[in-house]
């Protein structure tokens, strides 16, 4: 039970509400918890602050995405029945008291405290806000689910855009100890980093709310203007049938996506969550000091957020034309072609190295746009929000591997601030081998076996329209 105020029929669309109002609504979410992917900017000063190692700050990041995925799957199917309001609504809270709750373990220099804020409650808020308006997606969207969903979730791609050079400034501001975010040697002060937070937990909790008061849900019977669900049953891979939540988890067509959609994740992850010290590592002079400076790595990071963005919608715009099992083939086939020649010609020039990660990135972005279309392809769109819920575990495993193999390959190897290309050959090219499994997993996807499917099941994409 939720509110009166956030329940669903208090959200229906009345007659006119254009449904491309509901991509913007989703993206007021989406962008504000895609800040997850700009804690690379305040990596090395928690590193400072707490006398700590990388992987110990590392495990901040991995406990939020395994939050992530606890929570979108335990609350998927609370989702679906309540509505997206209410979960935006929830979303909001828990990713905005997260940031007060770390704020608080910074300033106090207490590590757990950072452990529960932003790991386990804004990890909460992550999961119920990224899968909240994907249910709501693929039914005002049924012609076009790919498109719709990427509109949406190349928001959380994009959140790092104007976080990264953002926390960078706000960093600047309230620090005391002369930062300066154009020195590559300078760290912003324990002080800085606790304001910053304060700041953005105040910040996304006004967009989202603004989010969650703008969505609604189609109407029952609505659909596009045109659109035959006929031409569904044209495609191949794309069932007209239901399959539940329950049901999802029993067929090998849902592990074999987990495992395509954990490979691409852990590693696409190592590559955002390491990479302004990564840019500037690969690239350092006879002296042992980096020639790019800690502006423009923090400005490479906002290039992988536009290209996480842009591929959350290019490439899942792009499977509602060639379908997800072609486009999946590309995102796990190519990035092994790309993470090789990144782990052995990636450091002779800035531009490759640029080039070569951003590609990279727009295919792990494209991976999670691209995957609830998959869903609903395979499954259905009876219970999609749950199943994909259920899904995002993958993407808590992976928030555990990624980085585990990325700083645990860095800690071995030497000292923050003075690694070079070498330490992270080993790491990239077992990110190869992850995707190689992860292609495998892909080429096995089989349409799922009708014993699955829920009674009278020919007439639930009529149904779920509504």
């Amino acid at each position: 039970m939720v509110p009166s105020f956030l329940a669903r029929d208090r959200i229906v669309a009345g007659p006119g509400f254009s449904r491309w109002l509901i991509p913007p609504a989703a993206l007021c979410v989406h962008l504000c918890i895609g800040q997850a992917y700009a804690t690379s900017v305040y990596k090395t000063a928690l590193v400072e602050h707490f006398d700590t190692s990388l992987t110990a700050i590392g495990v901040i990041f991995s406990i939020a995405i395994v939050m992530l995925g606890l929570s979108a799957a335990v609350c998927g199917t609370w989702v679906d029945h309540n509505g997206p309001r209410a979960a935006m609504f929830t979303a909001a809270c828990f990713w905005s008291a997260g940031f007060l709750v770390a704020a608080l373990g910074i300033g106090t220099e207490q590590l757990w405290l950072v452990y529960l804020g932003y790991g386990v409650i804004g990890g909460i808020g992550l999961g119920i806000g990224y899968i909240s308006p994907v249910s709501t997606l693929i039914k005002w969207f049924p012609d076009r689910p790919g498109l719709a969903t990427g509109l949406a979730i190349m928001g959380f791609g994009g959140g790092a855009l104007i976080a990264s050079p953002l926390s960078s400034r706000l960093m600047q501001l309230y620090d005391q100890s002369g930062y300066d975010a154009t020195d590559p040697s300078s760290v912003a002060d324990g002080h800085a980093v606790t304001m910053l937070f304060v700041t953005l937990g105040i910040v996304y909790f006004a967009f989202m709310m603004f989010g969650a008061w703008t969505v609604r849900v189609p109407p029952e019977g609505w659909k596009p203007e045109g659109w035959d669900p006929a031409e569904v049953r044209e495609k191949r891979l794309v069932t007209t049938a239901s399959v539940s939540a329950g049901n999802a988890i029993r067929t090998p067509q849902f592990w074999l996506l987990w495992t395509v959609l954990f490979c691409n994740v852990t590693a696409g992850i190592g590559i955002l969550e390491q990479a302004a010290p990564m840019i500037q590592d690969f690239f350092r002079d006879s002296s042992g000091a980096s020639t790019v400076t800690a502006t423009a790595a923090a400005g490479f990071v906002g290039l992988l957020s536009l290209a996480n963005m842009g591929g959350r919608f290019v490439w899942s715009s792009t499977s509602d034309v060639v379908g997800r099992k072609p486009i999946y083939m590309l995102y796990l086939g190519g990035g092994i072609v790309l993470y090789l020649l990144l782990a052995t010609v990636g450091d002779t020039a800035v531009a490759l190295f640029v080039l070569l990660a951003a590609v990279i990135i727009s295919w792990y972005g494209g991976g999670f746009s691209t995957v609830p279309a998959y869903l609903r392809d395979l499954f259905g769109t009876f219970e999609v929000g749950a199943i994909h819920g259920r899904l995002l575990t993958a993407w808590s495993a992976a928030g555990i591997a990624g980085p585990l193999i990325i700083n645990g390959f860095l800690d071995a190897q030497g000292t923050p601030g003075e690694l070079t290309a070498d330490a992270y050959r080993p790491a990239l090219l077992t990110m190869v081998g992850v995707l190689v499994i992860g292609l495998v997993a892909n080429v096995l996807i089989r349409a799922v076996d009708p014993r699955f499917h829920e009674p009278a099941a020919s007439d639930d994409l009529e149904r779920s329209a509504t």
